[in-house]
């Protein structure tokens, strides 16, 4: 008799991904213009990957958040990003570049404000940051902007419709990337340490891989750059060394424009532009999110001379040492239903999906998992 209702939780919230506690999955939902789908996997001991879609009367917002060191800049991002988007566009008339910008802006600032409070009895907030990739589709226009080096990937036909292109629409700011280094060499002639490599890595200062985030604030303003106990510095900081100034893209939708990937660079760690979109494009679209994590899973299995059994029983944070938190997003971009799917969410003021705050300490997953038995 409670078979039905725990089926309508699924549908509502999602549900655990076939005997792996720490993935979770929402098969497939309506947005604006089409369907989504989306999936997360844990690998930290604290999830530190947020994601949503949020579906407004005049654009489709779609949000990837991924932290690094704590959870706390991407749950804040998950929550407060959206409604500044929502603000600015409300005053505007509409999305803009300027309007993504000033909200990137506000959160930023409002992130950094909690910081100063909270510093003098946590002072290991001041390196808590996050990577954070927004898309918006209003119309015909689709508008992407980054910090970090979560991606997002383009999926669109070739003309004869029998083959797929992968087109990245977004840099990673990753100094892994020599033109990322370069850029931080020429705005810092005279820091000599600007990048450091170190066992195989290039790091800012030693220390980060992206040169762009939200939060870090010991790495933006010298007064959290040392230990409030102590008075230590932790890093010598004359000026910010990285920022939280996005990239933004605007692209022109097209008829042979067929979907959407945006992901945390967990993916990308583990599968190429192209090998994902060819998965999207030549499978099911019903929990395509979760086919794209397993793909990730099975390829991070290989590299550790494992299968991916073995890595679904590890505990959270064992995980971490073979793969990230991962968090996939697939849009499908349905133009010939536009009309109607924008009908449907007329009048409404947003549709918003997110995923689990932290996934291993939801319970209704144990109630799920008796009921499916």
């Amino acid at each position: 008799m409670f078979r039905p209702f725990f089926r309508s939780l699924e549908r509502c919230f999602g549900r655990f991904g076939g005997g792996d506690g720490l993935l979770w999955h929402l098969d497939l939902k309506p947005h604006a213009d089409g369907v989504f789908s989306i999936a997360i996997v844990q690998a930290n001991s604290m999830l530190e990957d947020q994601g949503q879609v949020v579906t407004t009367p005049f654009a489709t917002f779609i949000g990837v958040y991924d932290g690094h060191g704590g959870p706390e800049a991407s749950r804040f991002v998950n929550t407060r990003l959206f409604p500044h988007l929502h603000k600015f566009a409300s005053e505007q008339g509409g999305v803009s570049a300027d309007v993504i910008k000033k909200a990137f802006d506000a959160t930023e600032e409002e992130f950094l404000h909690l910081v100063k409070r909270s510093w003098p009895s946590r002072p290991q907030i001041a390196s808590v940051g996050s990577c954070c990739l927004v898309g918006a589709i209003t119309e015909d226009m689709l508008y992407v902007a980054n910090l970090g080096d979560s991606r997002a990937v383009l999926g669109h036909s070739t003309p004869d419709g029998k083959e797929v292109v992968a087109e990245r629409l977004t840099s990673d700011h990753n100094v892994a990337v020599e033109e990322v280094r370069q850029e931080l060499v020429e705005l810092h002639p005279d820091d000599s340490h600007i990048v450091v490599h170190n066992r195989g890595v290039w790091r800012i200062k030693g220390i980060i891989q992206v040169s762009r985030s939200i939060g870090d604030a010991y790495l933006k303003k010298p007064e959290f750059s040392r230990d409030p106990f102590f008075k230590q510095f932790v890093i010598p900081l004359k000026r910010p060394v990285i920022t939280a100034e996005p990239s933004i893209r605007m692209h022109k939708l097209r008829t042979h424009d067929l979907f959407l990937i945006f992901a945390s660079d967990g993916l990308w760690e583990q599968l190429s532009d192209e090998a994902a979109v060819e998965i999207v494009f030549n499978s099911p679209r019903s929990g395509i999110a979760k086919r794209l994590v397993r793909a990730a899973l099975n390829e991070a299995a290989k590299k550790n001379e494992m299968k991916y059994d073995d890595i679904k029983r590890l505990e959270k944070g064992v995980r971490r040492h073979f793969h990230d938190d991962i968090t996939v997003i697939v849009i499908y971009l349905d133009h010939h239903r536009h009309h109607e799917t924008n009908q449907r969410f007329k009048g409404q003021i947003y549709n918003c999906i997110s995923a689990p705050v932290d996934i291993f300490s939801l319970n209704t997953h144990e109630s799920l998992d008796n009921f499916h038995s």
